[in-house]
C-alpha cells in the first residue's frame, strides 16, 4: 500500500510532514535518483508548474533543490493548468513533468503530480520505486535558498495549441460565462475564449488573494448558473484549481452531471464515426444512464476503477480515444494524454455549433438513473473487505427483487473519507438504501463530524 501517493499524486494539508518543503525537498531528491537510475548519463529536465497557492512558491524551491542534486535541468514553468504541463513534457520533450496543484482542494492543501516522459500519469509500479528513494533521503538541508531553474513559457505553449483547435472569431456571436477558480486557468482559458471571440464574463478570476476554490470553480457552480441566467449566457463553464475538469452549467443555468457530457461527447462521436474501437472509457462511480445512452448508438461503456489515471491507462490498452470520470476529467485522446478542461469545453462547444443545438437540448437526449451520494470523514481506512455491516447492506441492496440497484463503496484517495453511492431505477428505493448503507458505516467506522 502507497505511503505517499494517492489516487492522484500527493495530497495533504501545507504544513503536515508529508506536504512541507522538507517532503518536497526528499521528493525532488528522490526522483533525481529515479531519473539517473534509468539514464545515468544522459543530460536530463524536468518541468514544472504551479497553481496560486501561497505554499506554491516554497515547495517548487525545495523540489528544484531536490531535483539539483542530481543535476537534473529544471524548467519552471510557472502558474499554469496541469494538462499545460502534461503538453510541454512531449512539446520539449522532456523527461518528467511535475505540478504543484491540490486540484479542486482548498487553498490550506497543496499536492504534487507527477507526468512521465510520455505525459502520462505515474503507474503505482513507478510511484512504489520513487516512494523507496524518498525513504532514503536523510539529509535535508536547512534552507532552499538557491534553487537553479530556467524559465519556459507553458502558458503560452499550450494555449497556442488549444486555441488553434478552433478557428479564430468563430464564437463571435456567442456570450459565455467562465469560472476558473482563481486558479491555474486564470489567465490561459479566457486568452483561448478571446481568440474565438466570446462575449466573455469572467468569475473566480483573481489569483492574486490566495482564494483557489473558494466558493468558486468547479466544485461550487451556483455562482456560475446565477452568472449564466444574469447574463443571458449561451453556455456557462468552470474549471477545478488546476484546469483538469470541466463543469457545464446550460442556458437556463441548470448544471450538466459530468456523465451527461460524457454521454453526449460519446453518441455523437459514435454518430460521427470518429469514437475509436466504438468504446468510451468511464469509471465505476459513472451512472448507468451513461452505459444505456452509448448503447442507444451501437457503442460501449468500458468501466475502470476510479481515478484518471485509470481511465487514460485503459483507453490506451484498447485504443479508446473518449473517456473521464463524472466529476469532469474528460480525457480526448486524438489531443492530450490527460484531463483538460479547457479542451473539453473546446470540444463541447464545437459539437454545439456543428449540431446547432443548445446545452440543454443536448443533455436532453441523455436519461440518467436516479443516482445518490455521500461522503462521511473517517478516523481510519480498514479494509472494505472486513467491514460486515457495509457488505452486508450492500448485497442485501443489490440482490433485492424490483429493479437495478447498485451500491458502491470507496474510500477517497486524497482525503480522509470513505464515499458511498447507491444507484437504481427508483428515486424512493435509492434514498431508503443510502440511509441504510450510511447506518452500516456508521458501525464499522469511527466517524468525524465535519
Amino acid at each position: 500500500m502507497a505511503k505517499y501517493f494517492g489516487t492522484d499524486g500527493i495530497r495533504g494539508a501545507f504544513g503536515e510532514p508529508h506536504m512541507c518543503p522538507d517532503f518536497a525537498y526528499r521528493l525532488g531528491d528522490a526522483l533525481g535518483r529515479y531519473l539517473r537510475l534509468v539514464e545515468p548519463d544522459k543530460p536530463l529536465n524536468v518541468i514544472l508548474g504551479r497553481d496560486t497557492r501561497r505554499s506554491g512558491p516554497v515547495l517548487r524551491d525545495a523540489l528544484i533543490c531536490g531535483l539539483n542534486q542530481h543535476f537534473i535541468h529544471v524548467h519552471d514553468g510557472g502558474i499554469v493548468p496541469t494538462p499545460a504541463v502534461a503538453r510541454s513534457v512531449l512539446e520539449q520533450p522532456a523527461d518528467l513533468g511535475i505540478v504543484i496543484s491540490a486540484s479542486h482542494n482548498p487553498a490550506s492543501d497543496n499536492g504534487i503530480k507527477i507526468f512521465d516522459a510520455h505525459g502520462s500519469k505515474l503507474s503505482p509500479a513507478q510511484e512504489a520505486e520513487i516512494e523507496a528513494f524518498i525513504e532514503q533521503v536523510t539529509s535535508v538541508p536547512e534552507s532552499f535558498s538557491n534553487p537553479k531553474s530556467y524559465d519556459l513559457d507553458v502558458s503560452a505553449f499550450y494555449t497556442d495549441y488549444v486555441r488553434s483547435l478552433m478557428d479564430q472569431n468563430c464564437l463571435k456571436k456567442w456570450s459565455i460565462v467562465l469560472d476558473t477558480a482563481n486558479g491555474a486557468t486564470c489567465k490561459t482559458s479566457p486568452r483561448a475564449f478571446e481568440r474565438w471571440s466570446a462575449a466573455l464574463h469572467l468569475l473566480g478570476n483573481d489569483p492574486e488573494r490566495n482564494l483557489i476554490n473558494d466558493g468558486v470553480g468547479s466544485e461550487h457552480p451556483e455562482k456560475l448558473a446565477r452568472a449564466v441566467i444574469g447574463k443571458k449566457a449561451h453556455v456557462g463553464i468552470a474549471h477545478d484549481g488546476d484546469g483538469d475538469r470541466l463543469v457545464v452549467c446550460d442556458e437556463a443555468g441548470q448544471v450538466v452531471p459530468g456523465d451527461v457530457l460524457l454521454a453526449v461527447l460519446g453518441m455523437y462521436a459514435m454518430r460521427a464515426g470518429k469514437l475509436a474501437s466504438n468504446t468510451l472509457v468511464a469509471t465505476v462511480h459513472s451512472n448507468l444512464g451513461l452505459d444505456r445512452s452509448l448503447a442507444s448508438v451501437g457503442a460501449k461503456v468500458e468501466r475502470v476503477d476510479v481515478g484518471d489515471r485509470n481511465v487514460a491507462k485503459r483507453m490506451k490498452e484498447i485504443g479508446s480515444n473518449i473517456g473521464g470520470e463524472s466529476s469532469g476529467h474528460i480525457i480526448f485522446s486524438d489531443w492530450a494524454t490527460t484531463g483538460d478542461g479547457l479542451l473539453a469545453a473546446a470540444k463541447l462547444i464545437e459539437l454545439m455549433s456543428l449540431t446547432g443545438k443548445s446545452m440543454s437540448e443536448l443533455s436532453s437526449e441523455v436519461t440518467l438513473l436516479p443516482q445518490l451520494t455521500k461522503n462521511l470523514k473517517v478516523a481510519e481506512k480498514p479494509d472494505l473487505k472486513t467491514l460486515d455491516h457495509l457488505q452486508s447492506a450492500k448485497q442485501k441492496i443489490e440482490d433485492a427483487p424490483g429493479g437495478t440497484m447498485r451500491v458502491l463503496l470507496r474510500y477517497s484517495g486524497t482525503e480522509p473519507k470513505i464515499r458511498l453511492l447507491v444507484e437504481g431505477d427508483d428515486l424512493r428505493r435509492v434514498k431508503a438504501a443510502l440511509e441504510e448503507v450510511e447506518c452500516a458505516a456508521e458501525k464499522d467506522l469511527t466517524l468525524i463530524e465535519c
